[in-house]
């Protein structure tokens, strides 16, 4: 291997070595859309199956060692599961990621939650809030992930102004429950199911709110919370300059909040936002970034397309993580705009897979993850355990 090569693959293990990557425990669950679902015969229906699917995942990529929860789906009893989410991490060798609680299902929240015009009501969901941060704590879980349908869909039926401050008032509530290592990661959306009006619509809302909840709280990014041809990677870029980047959800879409497979549209835009940390990182920039998948497939195999994620995001980390920066910025500085874009684009073309096939190779991990899966035969293992019972199973169970 020349110098070049070496240094090159070095500065990747290095990149690959420090990338984690959550996984949601409702990617491995049967879901649909608002029309129906076609269900799979190994998609997990309870808790303990989700973290085995998680284990299998971590054991094929070595960079997901915590699935994300989400109280009503996984944790029905609150914290009385505690004890038994305990047991499956030390069965299984994956922890509990980001809490995520549960503001959208319940029919009295028809109106909104945290904002609904119901004092009553608004009671109730704080409660639920503070109950995810109790069982947050409980798990030792680090971040709350909080997004909320709360909206309207018609001018002049909700006192938009009103809603600011009932939601001002309940994060700041939540903010002064958490423990000292928690934090805070409200999310932003700009429609659906709210279609003239979205409580917190945009990076903007959600990062006045987390400064408004207190220095614990952050902004968490969902790559398909975002209108058609919006710069992401210009609001990653200013959420890092202001301190205010808490974590990623992590998918890819074409027209709206797809859940597509992360960089199956557009991977260069995750290059992009990869880069702008990256470079940040480079200049000295303070951050703590959670990195989540949020996906949830109709059609995809549920582990297949689980692990086909971790290896696309691991690819374009590490074709961002070897960018020339420091000739990138002379080339910058100097408006040079070719030869800028040039070394740009020719980093995302950098063909890193044998990068991380060696990588993997090193670190005792199949070199190619959805082969040596396959040939496990986990899937058919599961889809036979568990296909008499999946079709009578809840879209969220």
């Amino acid at each position: 291997m020349a110098h070049s090569e070496s240094a090159a693959f070095e500065k990747a293990a290095k990149a690959l070595d420090t990338f984690q990557i959550e996984i949601p425990s409702w990617g491995f669950a049967n879901t649909g859309t608002r029309f129906g679902k076609f269900v799979q015969a190994a998609a997990a229906s309870t808790i303990e199956e989700k973290f085995s699917d998680a284990s299998e995942v971590h054991h094929l990529t070595g960079s997901t060692p915590t699935m994300a929860l989400h109280v009503l789906w996984d944790l029905p009893n609150g914290v009385a599961d505690i004890p038994a989410v305990h047991d499956l991490e030390r069965k299984y060798g994956v922890r509990s990621g980001a809490i995520n609680p549960n503001l959208f299902q319940d029919q009295e929240y028809k109106f909104g939650s945290l904002c609904n015009p119901s004092a009553e009501i608004r009671k109730h969901a704080m409660q639920h809030m503070l109950d995810s941060i109790e069982i947050a704590k409980g798990l030792g879980s680090r971040d709350i992930s909080l997004w909320m349908a709360d909206g309207s869909n018609y001018p002049g039926t909700q006192s938009i102004r009103k809603r600011i401050g009932w939601l001002e008032e309940a994060l700041c509530e939540s903010h002064a429950h958490l423990a000292p290592n928690q934090r805070l990661l409200i999310e932003y959306k700009p429609f659906e199911p709210a279609f003239y009006h979205t409580d917190i619509a945009d990076w903007g809302m959600s990062s006045q709110l987390a400064r408004t909840a207190g220095p614990q709280a952050r902004v968490l990014v969902d790559t398909g919370h975002h209108y058609s041809a919006q710069n992401i990677e210009q609001i990653v870029a200013w959420l890092l300059q202001t301190g205010m980047l808490g974590g990623f959800h992590l998918n890819d879409r074409r027209y709206a909040d797809d859940d597509l497979t992360l960089g199956s549209i557009d991977p260069y835009q995750v290059f992009r936002i990869f880069h702008e940390i990256h470079s940040a990182a480079d200049d000295g920039l303070k951050m703590d970034i959670a990195y989540m998948v949020d996906q949830s497939h109709n059609l995809k195999g549920k582990i297949e397309e689980t692990v086909q994620t971790v290896l696309t995001a691991q690819e374009l980390y590490v074709k961002a993580a070897l960018m020339d920066r420091e000739e990138l910025a002379r080339l910058q500085q100097s408006c040079d705009l070719i030869e800028a874009e040039e070394l740009f684009r020719g980093a995302f073309w950098t063909d890193v897979r044998p990068m991380t096939r060696a990588w993997r190779e090193a670190r005792g991990l199949p070199a190619d993850p959805l082969a040596a899966l396959r040939e496990s035969g986990y899937v058919e293992r599961i889809g036979s355990e568990r296909g008499s019972r999946s079709s009578a199973v809840s879209s969220y169970a």
